[in-house]
């Protein structure tokens, strides 16, 4: 038995298509075809909106899901990370709860696959009967080179304790302010790590640490009792001191890049360009937490070709550009965890955004990115991609009564 599905615009994953295309699929929602109206047949079911395949949230962390609402916004991100740290610990239970509600909050979102951060073993149960598919990303940290074996030995466990159940697993730098060269280098080593992730630029400070040794970072580590005495600056943004300590990965997904440069760019760019295996560098955006923690967004122009907010033309570092995936970080730094909501942020603030250029990086970006895309991301044949319909958009334009429903 097959199903049919006609809406104002079909969105392949790539491009948009108008009402005189029909998806059609099994019943289990594997693709089979599209076809032109006329070709269809009977049975045909009709959407208001644009069909699309399921969204892929490249960011998140599952496990904080219960402390939604706990942390003030606008702390900065270095006060932001002490409360994670000092107020995190509640009863299992609760955590739990919030861990399934949180979950089912994104399949209902039209998320069908996310790149979830992983400090502890609080996710693993919900995972183990989720309807949706996760990476998970087990961070490791530790800015002392002293403790890089113990820390990496930590995260090795909490990695064999999730891949029993769970396929999809890496062993990740938590942040360059946080891990040392030498934790680096047993990331780097780890056979596993096809797939990493690592906070990138979320903060000025991040910069100020490794360019001159300054900061507000300083005052993390004295409140956290971290020893930096042997940390000597680089001189260079962190992006540009850490990225050549990984070169096995095939995908690295940069989370934030709220201070990344048009430098940077050309950095990773010319980086990776000398790598053999040619690996493949994503650039995650998450606007409603960099407003929460920060009020303060990347400059979307710089991975785009949109106009720059402070020039009329871009800088040839950016050109070409098109790695970029969406996510939602986590409950404590954003009132939801919806991708759609994510959407409208970024067209708020960057008005000339196609939202055909958002789609792409909601649903084949992503998957992509977490090398899911051999199922989903798109509309083609033998994927189970997921099947959403988004309405209420004026002119092609997201609105703020733009909902999302899964139809698959």
């Amino acid at each position: 038995m097959y199903r049919k599905f006609n809406a104002d615009q079909l969105f392949t994953g790539y491009g948009l298509l108008d009402n005189g295309n029909v998806l059609i699929t099994d019943n289990g929602g594997k693709i089979i075809d599209i076809v032109a109206v006329a070709e269809a047949g009977d049975d045909v079911q009709h959407f208001n909106g644009i069909l699309s395949p399921g969204f892929i949230n490249a960011h998140c962390h599952l496990e904080l899901s219960h402390m939604k609402g706990r942390i003030p916004g606008g702390t900065g991100l270095v006060d932001f990370v002490i409360k994670v740290i000092s107020e995190r610990h509640f009863r299992e239970e609760e955590i739990l709860n919030a861990i399934e509600m949180a979950d089912q909050e994104m399949y209902l979102q039209g998320i069908v696959a996310v790149g979830d951060i992983c400090n502890t073993a609080f996710t693993i149960s919900q995972k183990q009967t989720t309807k949706l598919r996760y990476h998970n990303f087990i961070e490791a940290s530790g800015f002392p080179s002293s403790i890089a074996e113990l820390r990496f030995q930590r995260s090795l466990d909490l990695y064999n304790r999730y891949s029993l159940p769970c396929p999809d697993n890496s062993i990740v730098p938590h942040a360059p302010y946080s891990v040392s060269p030498e934790l680096f280098s047993l990331i780097n080593a780890y056979p596993s790590n096809k797939v990493l992730s690592i906070h990138n630029q979320e903060t000025a400070a991040e910069n100020e640490l490794f360019e001159n040794r300054k900061g507000d970072f300083l005052r993390l580590y004295e409140k956290l009792g971290i020893d930096i005495s042997n940390f000597k600056s680089s001189g260079k943004t962190s992006l540009q001191t850490y990225l050549p300590y990984l070169k096995k990965y095939e995908s690295l997904i940069l989370v934030h890049n709220v201070f990344t440069n048009a430098a940077d760019i050309s950095f990773v760019k010319s980086h990776t360009s000398g790598i053999i295996h040619q690996p493949s560098v994503f650039y995650c955006l998450c606007p409603g937490a960099n407003l929460y923690i920060s009020d303060s967004l990347p400059d979307v122009s710089l991975f785009t070709q949109l106009p720059s907010a402070t020039s009329a033309t871009l800088s040839t570092a950016a050109d070409g550009i098109t790695n970029i995936v969406l996510g939602t970080d986590s409950l404590a730094s954003n009132h939801q965890l919806s991708i759609l909501e994510e959407m409208k942020t970024l067209q708020q603030y960057f008005p000339t955004l196609l939202t055909e250029t958002l789609l792409q990086w909601a649903t084949i970006n992503g998957a992509r990115a977490l090398q899911l895309d051999g199922d989903l991301g798109s509309f083609e044949k033998g994927k189970s991609p997921g099947l959403i319909i988004i309405d209420h958009l004026e002119q092609n334009t997201l609105t703020t009564n733009s909902t999302v429903k899964r139809i698959l």
